[in-house]
């Protein structure tokens, strides 16, 4: 796999950062993630349609911790969304001291640990940790400038 430029990692890092305590990205966490490199580094990539569906394509199965910096971390989540009933899945990006930076109620940064502890919205199931995709695997394939 190519390597990625480390200023897209810090660039993304940076503008997930900013946006800490923002609930403009409640429910949805793929588009944070997406956004996070997206808008800091003028480029698009393309994955699933939920959470889960890019942890497929992505083969999130590294569990080896803690995550490499700018890794999508994913997680399996069910619930309900506009009236169907699956695995959405949820993902944040791996973070400096093996914390992770997602859009759950609101942007926020929790460990690996605290992320599985969490209280999901009425009707949805706790999260499981699934593994991480690394930053090379996410652009793969999926990058246009």
């Amino acid at each position: 796999m190519p390597e990625i430029p480390l200023h897209y990692i810090s660039n993304a890092i940076t503008w997930a950062k900013s946006k800490l305590g923002s609930t403009d990205y409640r429910g949805k966490c793929l588009a944070f993630t997406e956004d996070a490199y997206e808008q800091s580094n003028d480029l698009e990539i393309f994955g699933g349609d939920s959470a889960q569906e890019s942890a497929d394509i992505y083969e999130a199965g590294n569990k080896e911790l803690p995550p490499p910096l700018g890794a999508f971390v994913f997680f399996s989540c069910k619930g309900e969304v506009e009236g169907k009933i699956m695995n959405w899945g949820h993902v944040g990006i791996a973070i400096e001291n093996g914390e992770i930076i997602h859009a759950w109620d609101k942007v926020r940064i929790d460990s690996l640990e605290a992320m599985v502890e969490l209280v999901p919205p009425p009707g949805w199931s706790k999260l499981e940790y699934l593994g991480w995709s690394p930053v090379e695997r996410i652009f793969q394939g999926y990058i246009k400038h």
